[in-house]
């Protein structure tokens, strides 16, 4: 039986009829780091606060571990383990009340479960009389962790934990995703960085509360099809102005200093050079490069 399992999940808003998330429908193997990819405004932490019994639906269906979303919200409530967007711990609270407090509303205690949060408890302890309201961002980041594991949750949805938080942060917390995924834990992360779906098993990539694409990453990325290149020049806006006014170009865009580019052919590396000089540019250098989940991102999104 799959961990989580969402048929045809719509949410509603507003007067003007806004679908957050249309006909969404994707499935998560126990044991699976799933991430849920896409901008803020996709429709991420809608399904989140759906999956885990915040908000209803307006229409499909979702389960987790096998209960209904709607009809078995209790069972869900104790079984899973959910971390917010943004940091909504007890601020005056210490990280050691917190955790207390947690440990408690779910029956348990803070040794039972000692071993799930060790690694990431190990890194905050000698604050841990510190109010968490006065803790870094990444230090919160990990104090919400362990409040989430702290009752054994089997399925631990984790909405954007890397948002606003420092590089090296980021790098460590998906190392504990790591070693939470070998507990057996099911583990489903949603995230606005694309460079992370690539810690993931399997992504879905998601826009406008549509699915795009639900695969390994590594096979999104072996499907583009298309030739890319990284092009640059003097000034990166009439780069792209003239990219646009090339005939084979399928697509183009900015990416950093470069210009990523896609040409049909039979243009040629020399051809491509040689109509962006005659519009007048310089210091045009042009490579070609491998296709990054955001590449793939992007020109899902001109196919949809």
């Amino acid at each position: 039986m799959d961990a989580v399992v969402v048929q045809d999940l719509i949410k509603i808003y507003g007067k003007d009829d806004v679908r957050a998330v249309d006909n969404v429908s994707f499935s998560v193997k126990p044991g699976e780091l799933f991430g849920l990819i896409g901008p803020d405004g996709a429709g991420k932490t809608s399904i989140f606060r759906m999956l885990t019994t915040l908000l209803l639906p307006d229409g499909g269906s979702a389960t987790v571990d096998g209960y209904d979303i709607v009809k078995d919200y209790k069972y869900i409530r104790n079984t899973v383990g959910y971390m917010p967007g943004r940091f909504s711990l007890y601020q005056d609270l210490t990280i050691e009340e917190n955790l207390t407090f947690f440990a408690t509303v779910f029956g348990t205690s803070i040794e039972e479960n000692y071993h799930l949060i060790k690694d990431i408890y190990v890194q905050i302890e000698r604050f841990k009389d510190r109010r968490a309201g006065k803790l870094s961002g990444g230090m919160k980041q990990k104090l919400a962790l362990c409040c989430a594991l702290i009752h054994k949750p089997t399925v631990l949805f984790l909405d954007e934990p890397t948002t606003g938080v420092d590089p090296v942060s980021r790098k460590e917390f998906w190392e504990m995703l790591k070693r939470l995924k070998q507990e057996g834990i099911t583990i489903v992360v949603s995230t606005p960085y694309m460079d992370e779906a690539t810690m993931c098993d399997r992504i879905a990539l998601i826009q406008s509360g549509k699915i795009l694409s639900i695969e390994r990453p590594e096979v999104i990325v072996n499907a583009y099809a298309d030739q890319l290149y990284a092009v640059k020049a003097d000034h990166m806006y009439s780069l792209l102005k003239a990219l646009n006014r090339f005939d084979h170009t399928i697509n183009s865009y900015a990416y950093g200093e470069y210009a990523h580019a896609s040409f049909r052919g039979p243009a040629t590396e020399h051809e491509v050079v040689e109509f962006l000089t005659s519009q007048g540019l310089a210091n045009i250098e042009m490579h070609r490069i491998a296709p990054t989940i955001e590449d793939c991102f992007i020109k899902l999104l001109k196919n949809s």
